[in-house]
């Protein structure tokens, strides 16, 4: 999976309205509005971080988790 795809499928989780997406403190995210990591970036630091995680099965359970019920 390429990085375009994946972002892109964050993107749209993160537009969903059904679904949980939250943005963190970070005090290293001096680029952001009160230092808060958005939800996308926060995903695509943890692939780039864990290379052996396969995107594919980390996107379907996360979307799992944060589906509103």
């Amino acid at each position: 999976m390429e990085v375009e795809e994946i972002t892109s499928r964050l993107q749209k989780m993160q537009a969903d309205p059904t679904m949980t997406t939250k943005s963190i403190y970070s005090p290293t995210a001096d680029e952001y509005d009160d230092n808060r990591l958005p939800f996308v970036q926060i995903h695509l630091l943890y692939l780039r971080k864990h290379q052996q995680v396969n995107p594919l099965h980390y996107l379907s359970n996360l979307a799992i988790m944060i589906k509103k019920r």
